[in-house]
């Protein structure tokens, strides 16, 4: 098989390029054009991503409560904490507001102070009655107002966490939109055209500020986020990498064409996106600007290579020929391993990763057949170089830089070891500081007012993250059972008890709120009904909840009643405690609910994301190690060595452990964003790994298997390509953190520091373990000649060889 990519195959490759140089371009032009009428199919994701497999069974049991009682996440909450609200102005302005949103077709049932209901006995019917709670007639009126805020605040112990904080004075209102457009383009237009602008006016006429969260607001402005940032990182990537391209070359044609690939590079990760029917995420939301990332430094590569090249025999066809002949092999092997490093993310059985993965590798590939069909074609039509545009080959701080590096290779090798290894340990010592976060909202734009809103629900009301217990009684109606509210009021008790979490919301509520009414609402009877008042107190309860549209607690029994729900909402800077409070919770269910009259679910929006970290942790790790496994396969392929296996991995894990000591000092927690950089900085790093090695092998051929020289030509060679590929990368991923999002900036910040390790230990750590071990080497890879015994010259002697000359 390695014939098939031998000399003679890199030349056949660029004779075919050369003479058919039209066909080509068409072939390009045409493919472009197929991807580019697939961008219609281009489509945003509505939701956060899932980070578990459909079969696992925390993701079942989720699935099981959505089936019974549809998306959690339709709530949309509007507070406020100022006391002007009860003022006959601002209080029409609220109702104003309200009464526009109730009416619009993608709500489904407003709870506001405006239009309050309260519960009231109705004896003639057996049953209880909705009766306002505000007189509108009277609102005019400032005392009125004043007047039911203390009604509000003192009589409704129902409406306490729900509707208003006691110790505070904030109130907010609850908006449920319908859980069947939820998750669908109609939330988007109701949040952006209707929720937003409603809001805007009521400040605008009352000078009072109002706080918007819950799940819809915070998917769709944070979705909008995304989309936004798109054009950003795209505009920023092209910037730099050409600035840095041109900085390089000195060349606004080797520029130009270098942006024309990776822009159609960009046209055609789109096409793929949509020609895969695949939705713009947070992931991949970065494919476009990682594709400029990536495609540069190709661009640099091969142009570095034609220019190396014409400087010898200013021979620019010649030149061109050999660009191909002489680095095809390393350049599909780097793109290789870089594809390899980012379709290991298919192996986490995570349509979240895998579609990145997939969509990722597949574009680097096509960025390599791009790069090695436009730029020879290009450079054939222009002139070629100019002095100018080659100086680079000999510009003075980069030769020192370079010197400096070859100096140590040769002569401070145990220094580089000694180094290494402090910082090994340094890291080992780092990592056991790292700690995982299972934050929904940790990555989310800080800077964005919606987070600002965060942050005053979760000190107002507790959080805004729901955490949902599903109680299966196993029987039908079992719920409306005194003995089952009374276990339900028991579990909701220790519920309370936990400061993390924020009172807790069920069926429960309203027959304690049953009672109150049935004793003319006294809220002294704030409670379950007894024995005796079970009776007749459930049939009101169960009289008033039929047919109801306003009936606030329709979503916390099922039809048939059978089973039961209890929300309760967390603060999301609790986020790295939700294993200890599941464990909380389960360990009073099995004391309350025995399991053989009763089932209890535990799940919810932020304990299906905490786990999916967790899950995200252990198979990003798997995936990893298996990007090691098929570089290690590459290298042995290459070398048929165990030992240049080795020597491959060791300068790339090096970085990688640097950078996760580093978060483990800095307190980075290990959280999605962060786990990805580790396989997409692999990916990358040993990239110049193999370009080192693909060179070097061919430097031993041509040097007669001579081990120090080939080494020193192949630093020579390919090591001014190693650095500016490694620069445009660091700036490259810096871009990154121009984002609004924690997660991207940490994502950019950690992979461009790890790539900087990957370019110092690759220009230094690995020429070194190469000529370490060059005496065992030589003897195990069987494309050397084992009858010829090769006596080289020392360092000293190829530096006096190398000063005489």
């Amino acid at each position: 098989m390695i014939k098939w990519f031998s000399l003679g195959f890199w030349e056949l490759i660029a004779r075919i390029v050369l003479r058919n140089r039209i066909l080509m371009l068409s072939i390009i032009v045409a493919i472009t054009a197929l991807l580019a009428l697939q961008w219609k199919n281009i489509h945003f994701a509505f939701t956060e991503a899932n980070l578990l497999p459909d079969d696992n069974i925390v993701n079942i049991e989720y699935n099981a409560f959505l089936n019974k009682f549809g998306e959690e996440g339709n709530l949309v909450i509007i507070g406020v904490k100022d006391d002007a609200i009860y003022t006959p102005k601002a209080f029409a302005s609220w109702s104003k507001m309200m009464n526009t949103l109730k009416g619009d077709k993608a709500v489904d049932l407003v709870i506001s102070l405006n239009d309050l209901k309260k519960l009231q006995k109705n004896d003639s019917l057996a049953t209880f009655e909705l009766v306002p709670f505000v007189d509108q007639s009277k609102t005019l009126d400032p005392a009125y107002l004043q007047k039911i805020k203390k009604e509000l605040f003192n009589d409704l112990p129902f409406y306490e966490g729900l509707l208003f904080n006691k110790r505070s004075g904030s109130i907010r209102s609850a908006v449920y939109m319908d859980k069947k457009i939820v998750n669908t383009e109609a939330r988007k237009d109701f949040i952006l055209e209707k929720l937003v602008p409603a809001v805007e006016k009521f400040e605008k006429e009352t000078g009072i500020d109002l706080r918007v969260s819950g799940m819809p607001y915070i998917r769709t402005l944070n979705a909008k986020t995304v989309t936004d940032e798109i054009s950003i990182f795209i505009g920023a990537s092209l910037l730099i990498t050409s600035l840095l391209f041109f900085f390089f070359f000195r060349s606004f044609r080797a520029t130009l064409i270098s942006m024309i690939i990776v822009i159609i590079g960009v046209m055609w990760s789109f096409g793929f996106l949509g020609l895969l029917n695949y939705e713009i995420t947070v992931l991949t939301a970065l494919v476009p600007s990682l594709i400029i990332v990536i495609g540069i430094p190709n661009c640099i590569f091969l142009t570095n290579k034609y220019h190396q090249e014409y400087k010898i025999h200013h021979n620019k066809a010649k030149a061109l020929q050999r660009v191909t002949t002489k680095v095809g092999m390393a350049t599909l092997m780097t793109n290789l391993t870089t594809a390899i490093g980012f379709a290991t993310f298919v192996a986490s059985n995570n349509q979240l990763l895998l579609e990145f993965g997939v969509v990722t590798s597949i574009n680097i590939m096509a960025l390599f057949f791009l790069c090695i069909i436009v730029i020879p074609i290009f450079h054939s039509y222009i002139p070629a170089p100019k002095e100018r545009h080659i100086e680079h080959l000999d510009r003075n701080y980069v030769k020192v830089f370079m010197d400096w590096i070859l100096r140590n290779v040769k002569h401070n090798r145990f220094s580089i070891y000694v180094v290494s290894i402090v910082l090994l340990v340094i890291s080992i010592v780092g990592i056991y500081e790292m700690r995982i976060s299972g934050s929904l909202i940790e990555d989310m734009p800080k800077k964005e007012a919606f987070f600002e809103d965060i942050v005053f629900f979760e000190k107002e009301f507790d959080g805004v993250m729901p955490l949902e217990i599903m109680i299966d009684t196993k029987r039908k109606k079992g719920v409306m059972k005194l003995s089952t509210l009374r276990r339900m009021e028991e579990l909701e008790e220790t519920i309370d008890e936990i400061p993390e979490l924020s009172k807790p919301i069920s069926i429960v509520n309203l027959i304690k709120y049953s009672k109150q009414a049935y004793y003319n609402g006294n809220p002294e009877y704030y409670e379950l009904p007894t024995s005796q008042e079970q009776s007749f107190i459930l049939s009101y309860a169960k009289n008033a909840t039929k047919n109801s549209k306003d009936n606030l607690m329709k979503s916390y029994v099922d039809s048939t009643g059978q089973f039961a729900r209890i929300t309760t909402f967390m603060r999301d800077e609790n986020g790295d405690n939700i294993a200890k409070i599941e464990a909380e919770i389960r360990k009073k269910a099995a004391k309350i609910f025995p399991p053989d009259q009763y089932k209890v679910i535990i799940t919810g929006k932020a304990l299906v994301f905490q786990k999916g970290t967790g899950y995200l942790l252990d198979n990003l790790l798997s995936s990893l190690a298996f990007a090691f496994f098929l570089t290690a396969l590459l290298i042995g392929f290459m070398f048929r060595s165990f030992k240049m296996v080795l020597v491959s991995i060791i300068p790339n894990l090096l970085p990688l452990m640097l950078t996760a000591g580093i978060m483990g000092f800095l307190d980075i927690p290990l959280k999605p964003s962060t786990i990805l950089v580790f396989g997409i900085a692999f990916g990358l790093s040993v990239d110049d790994t193999v370009r080192f090695l693909s060179q070097y092998r061919e430097e031993l051929k041509k040097n007669n298997w001579k081990i120090r020289k080939s080494v020193y030509a192949t630093f020579t060679d390919a090591g001014l390509s190693m650095f500016y590929t490694s620069i445009v990368l660091f700036f490259g991923f810096s871009v990154f953190m121009l984002s609004s999002f924690g997660g991207t900036i940490a994502l950019g910040g950690l992979i461009s520091l790890t790539l900087l390790f990957g370019m110092l230990s690759n220009l230094m750590l690995l020429p070194a373990l190469v000529l370490t071990l060059n005496k065992t080497l030589a003897n195990e890879q069987d494309f050397i000649e084992p009858k010829i015994d090769i006596i080289e010259p020392s360092d000293a002697e190829i530096d006096d060889l190398e000063k005489n000359k």
